[in-house]
């Protein structure tokens, strides 16, 4: 069973998407909040496997709630859920540790696929926020030293890897199309965030993007 809390300042909007998305028998949503404070406050007392969070919320935003569950609750999958067709936010959210970014139009379906891509180390993005993200992540200044990484000697197969996380593919996927475990994969994706001093999965994406390798 997927365990969601629904972190939305509007109940009704929050009700909404709770008949939406438990209407797949694999979710269940355990826990709902207002704001980013109820939370953080819910995530210490209660299991849950992914926050689907608002940005605009009061007290506490998304992007600072994003931020504080990162840090304090890492094993924690974020997808936020929006109206803001911006991608400067979606560049925030996913620094601040974000696994997914969805616009409130986003149908059912695409919803509940992308909560479950998330929680086995997808990432989910919608196609209005992405087509305009991509030229930018490309012309953005790295967060990183680029020069240092593109001294680092990755190997022929780290670069195979490289490439899938790139296109958005989970550890399974990647695993299937190169004929290798899912252990191993993993084995792999922490070498390599770690010889490109890489946080997670998601700076290791856009660094596959900014450095061509798809």
């Amino acid at each position: 069973m997927i365990r969601v809390l629904i972190a939305e300042d509007q109940a009704i909007v929050r009700n909404g998407l709770k008949m939406i998305i438990e209407q797949d028998e694999e979710i269940q949503v355990v826990a709902e909040a207002g704001n980013g404070k109820e939370v953080l406050s819910l995530l210490e007392r209660t299991i849950v496997d992914i926050v689907l969070l608002d940005i605009r919320m009061p007290i506490m935003d998304g992007m600072q709630t994003t931020k504080e569950i990162h840090q304090q609750f890492p094993h924690i999958k974020i997808l936020i859920l929006t109206t803001f067709n911006d991608e400067e936010y979606a560049i925030q959210a996913f620094q601040e540790g974000a696994n997914g970014f969805l616009l409130k139009t986003t149908d059912s379906v695409t919803l509940v696929n992308s909560i479950k891509s998330c929680l086995i180390g997808g990432m989910a993005i919608h196609d209005q926020v992405a087509a305009k993200l991509m030229p930018k992540l490309l012309k953005r200044e790295s967060h990183y030293d680029n020069s240092l990484n593109q001294m680092v000697a990755l190997t022929k197969r780290e670069i195979e890897i490289v490439k899938k996380v790139g296109q958005g593919k989970t550890n399974k996927e990647i695993s299937s199309e190169l004929l290798l475990s899912v252990g191993t994969i993993k084995n792999h994706i922490t070498q390599i965030l770690a010889k490109l001093e890489l946080r997670d999965r998601t700076q290791l994406a856009i660094y596959a993007v900014r450095n061509d390798y798809i």
